[in-house]
């Protein structure tokens, strides 16, 4: 069963774009990444999963559930940290769970306890004297207070330091064994490499390619950088299938999708001091894609 399920999603501020024919499925218990720059409509999408504001056409399920006509239903399923948060400034952090644990009928103190220890979460502060890193932090224990079985998460990172990142990337993976779908929005490239299965990349409102992290880093995609003997040489080479090309000194670096024979046979034509060939980050082919609209 799919835990999530979108179809034709789009939607429309007036004439102004936000998501133009979106459609995915995030397998259950799956982490799956939605990544794109701002601007890319990943937060147009979540918010329209979670009936914040409504389609212009199309149709979204979570759960087997309408995301329109059950959202009722649906927000007691799912554990939500918008990008940007707000919560009740005058209330102490301590105070603020408790309230939340009681949306879902759940004592919590336990749970609260060990979240907050885990995220280092000081219970005793005043919300207004946060920082938006832990304002951060207070959201994610509250989207995870209640255990739910889908966390939705947009841009969750921004604002935490590296330590409280990796603190959290446990948290989640640990949610995840336990059976959590994670659906995780995100621009920063190396988080996504670090937590999904799959990951659809997003630009100007439409998807433009959906697979598993592993088949965007494999063999289709690999990272060549050459040592030409002449400088001439670098700046006359040419090969079809090539992106994202940088030079410094005699060496020239590229993303190269296409048949290796066919570049070996290339570089017969050149006189080569060295050559790598690596398997390419998640980042260097997100820019391949941006770079050439495919």
């Amino acid at each position: 069963m799919n835990a999530i399920e979108v179809k034709n999603l789009t939607k429309y501020y007036g004439k102004s774009r936000g998501i133009i024919d979106v459609s995915f499925t995030v397998p259950e218990g799956s982490i799956y990444g939605f990544i794109g720059p701002n601007g890319a409509g990943k937060s147009t999408t979540i918010r329209t999963l979670l009936s914040l504001i409504h389609a212009t056409s199309g149709s979204a399920e979570i759960l087997g559930m309408d995301c329109l006509k059950d959202g009722h239903k649906i927000r007691h399923k799912v554990g939500y940290v918008p990008a940007e948060v707000n919560f009740y400034d005058d209330m102490k952090v301590g105070e603020f769970l408790k309230y939340s644990a009681k949306f879902y009928k759940k004592d919590g103190k336990a749970r609260i306890k060990s979240l907050c220890s885990d995220l280092d979460v000081d219970m005793s502060r005043r919300i207004s004297d946060l920082s938006s890193g832990n304002k951060k932090k207070l959201a994610i224990v509250q989207a995870l207070i209640h255990q739910p079985p889908i966390l939705i998460l947009d841009e969750p990172t921004s604002g935490l330091d590296p330590l409280i990142q990796n603190k959290l990337y446990d948290v989640l993976r640990e949610e995840n064994k336990r059976g959590t779908t994670i659906f995780f929005s995100s621009h920063v490239l190396s988080e996504i490499q670090k937590m999904c299965d799959q990951v659809a990349i997003v630009k100007e409102g439409r998807i433009l390619k959906i697979d598993s992290v592993e088949n965007l880093r494999g063999s289709l995609y690999k990272t060549i950088r050459i040592n030409f003997s002449d400088l001439k040489d670098m700046m006359n080479f040419e090969i079809q299938g090539s992106a994202g090309i940088n030079y410094k000194d005699r060496q020239m670096e590229f993303i190269y999708n296409g048949d290796m024979n066919s570049l070996t046979s290339t570089l017969n034509n050149y006189k080569i001091e060295n050559l790598w060939v690596e398997e390419p980050s998640l980042e260097d082919i997100f820019m391949h894609f941006y770079q050439k609209g495919e």
